[in-house]
């Protein structure tokens, strides 16, 4: 079920940033720096898990799967990429009740062309706006819990502007998405313009290496958004360390050179074996 924490907080004008979640190593080391809320981001979870471009390539079933695995992995709230919502109207519905059913918080639906494109690379398509209205209408009556929150996402940036933006913005509020997510705003002008004014929560996407220039979330809050998600930044973080130690490795050094490894014996304790060896303490037979 949909953790309530997390509409609490907005609710309460509390602001939450909330980490991109690539794989479930950074889940469970998310959970122990404590976070007020996670991100399963469909860019990144496709990459760790498949390799693959976020084009639209991954299934409804193949995400719903790794969102559900995130949500165990995870004791805070999941905000969940749930692209154009995989389809039609029909696919919007089953889509919402897949995701709360695997314990997702916030489902996050986009209103470009099937498939998607993500939302800082070039050749998006946007859908017209009222069938974008359809699907949020979709959306808010298929949902069972009224602590599940619907995030309306628009990338209409790039092909009609700010007031593209804001008109759309408006009418998916007025269609009873929960949370506002204006894409790919490209200047701190454009982030002010947009949340001034908006009597709803809005979502900023600070995508490391994207078109948004990235803030501290004590500036966001101050321009007037009401949580943060930092998709890439662990990923990128990750990725970057995992090429170093690899080329320090194909050069003779097996030690991981002069980089901080992740204490064994800490990540043991992190990912449940405490838990292993005490049931084996307990039920292990004796030679």
């Amino acid at each position: 079920m949909a953790d309530p924490k997390l509409a609490e907080m907005l609710r309460a004008g509390h602001f939450v940033v909330a980490p991109g979640i690539q794989d479930m190593i950074t889940a469970v080391i998310a959970r122990e720096v404590g976070f007020d809320a996670v991100y399963g981001s469909g860019y990144w979870l496709t990459a760790s898990a498949y390799g693959l471009p976020d084009a639209g390539i991954a299934s409804v079933t193949q995400m719903t799967d790794r969102m559900a695995t995130l949500v165990q992995s995870s004791n805070a709230p999941v905000i969940a990429d749930a692209d154009t919502g995989y389809g039609g109207l029909l696919n919007v519905h089953h889509t919402v009740r897949g995701y709360e059913a695997a314990g997702v918080t916030a489902i996050q639906i986009e209103d470009q062309d099937f498939p998607k494109k993500c939302g800082h690379t070039p050749f998006k398509q946007i859908v017209p706006i009222e069938d974008m209205v359809e699907k949020i209408k979709v959306a808010v009556d298929a949902k069972q819990s009224a602590d599940f929150l619907v995030i309306a996402r628009t990338d209409a940036m790039q092909s009609e502007g700010l007031d593209g933006v804001r008109r759309r913005m408006d009418a998916y509020a007025e269609a009873g998405a929960d949370v506002l997510f204006p894409e790919a705003l490209t200047t701190e002008d454009q982030m002010r313009s947009f949340c001034a004014g908006v009597d709803k929560s809005v979502l900023a996407n600070m995508a490391s290496g994207g078109l948004t220039p990235i803030l501290p979330p004590k500036q966001l809050e101050e321009i007037g958004f009401a949580l943060a998600i930092f998709p890439a930044l662990t990923s990128l973080v990750a990725a970057a360390a995992v090429e170093d130690c690899l080329r320090t490795l194909k050069g003779g050094d097996g030690s991981g050179g002069e980089r901080r490894l992740f204490d064994f014996k800490q990540f043991c304790s992190l990912i449940g074996f405490e838990d292993v060896w005490a049931f084996e303490r307990k039920w292990a037979r004796p030679e």
